[in-house]
């Protein structure tokens, strides 16, 4: 039977992630063009905003592209691909010793979770996450987390899918069962509001939304498959999804048919904020012991 308690329906399963994302680290560059895309807008950003960090974290690093570009604009700078599956840092492994010859010292791997950073507190200079932020289940311990570990005057810099993202496909699944199939994503402002009780000042949001067209919607399923980011909540059916399922869902689909093509819809959040240069710290935040980067091992 599907949760009758929302909150937990919706709430992610990380087991579920590090499982998928392990799966997709071979496909994943070949199919993430949207990450991909959103990721060098992000970095474009960059040119707008003087800052010289010298510590960066790349949360969510999946397989490094972007801790690559991070790596080449700040030379100087050592530069944590943090994922929460091994097989992307594996991949991001690769990526790097491949790509970076001489700046791949200056590259580091680390998993784990971005709810519970394993870092010591006023570190690092610069945060830096590319649709990562939707797979944690805790918004304000996440963000409560980058600011812990950030040091004062230092910015974060991120993007996350808000809550238009994939809602043709969520919407049909509505009329098939009452199973939610598609994860749940945090509105722009609930994510401001989040920044401000973590301690960021000056945060500035803003929305792009994205169409990606298929000619089916197995063509979707499949990509998104590929790249992880299938079901992962713990209101998902459990077990194989029927053949007549399946065949109400697509012939469902086909009402967003546009000039033969079918849509897949992304609300793409963007946001900055920076840590005071008085920086004050919630009690909670301050308690647990965390390694240093320099204890951060290299494989």
């Amino acid at each position: 039977m599907p949760h009758t308690n929302p909150e937990h329906a919706y709430r992610i399963d990380k087991q579920k992630v590090r499982r998928a994302f392990d799966r997709a680290a071979e496909s994943y560059d070949e199919y993430a063009q949207l990450q991909k895309e959103v990721g060098e807008r992000m970095l474009s950003r960059l040119d707008y905003i003087r800052i010289d960090p010298k510590r960066i974290i790349d949360i969510g690093a999946g397989t490094g592209r972007i801790t690559k570009d991070l790596s080449q604009r700040f030379k100087k700078s050592t530069v944590i691909a943090l994922d929460l599956a091994e097989g992307m840092l594996k991949k991001s492994r690769f990526t790097q010793k491949q790509g970076l010859g001489r700046f791949f010292n200056r590259v580091q791997h680390l998993c784990a979770d971005a709810e519970n950073l394993p870092i010591a507190n006023d570190s690092l200079d610069f945060v830096f996450s590319n649709v990562t932020f939707q797979w944690c289940n805790d918004l304000d311990k996440t963000l409560q987390e980058c600011y812990r570990v950030l040091s004062p005057g230092s910015l974060i810099l991120f993007s996350s899918f808000g809550p238009d993202t994939l809602h043709e496909l969520r919407t049909v699944w509505h009329e098939v069962d009452n199973y939610n199939h598609v994860n749940a994503f945090i509105d722009m402002h609930d994510i401001g509001d989040a920044l401000i009780r973590a301690g960021f000042q000056s945060p500035v949001l803003d929305v792009e939304n994205f169409t990606l067209t298929y000619n089916d919607i197995k063509d979707l399923m499949h990509e998104l498959k590929a790249i992880g980011a299938h079901n992962v909540t713990a209101g998902r059916p459990r077990g194989l999804t029927g053949k007549n399922r399946l065949q109400k869902i697509k012939h469902a689909y086909e009402q967003f048919r546009q000039d033969g093509k079918l849509p897949a819809s992304y609300e793409v959040i963007y946001g900055h904020a920076w840590v005071p240069e008085q920086k004050t710290r919630k009690e909670e935040n301050n308690i647990e012991v965390k390694i240093s980067l320099k204890k951060i091992g290299r494989r």
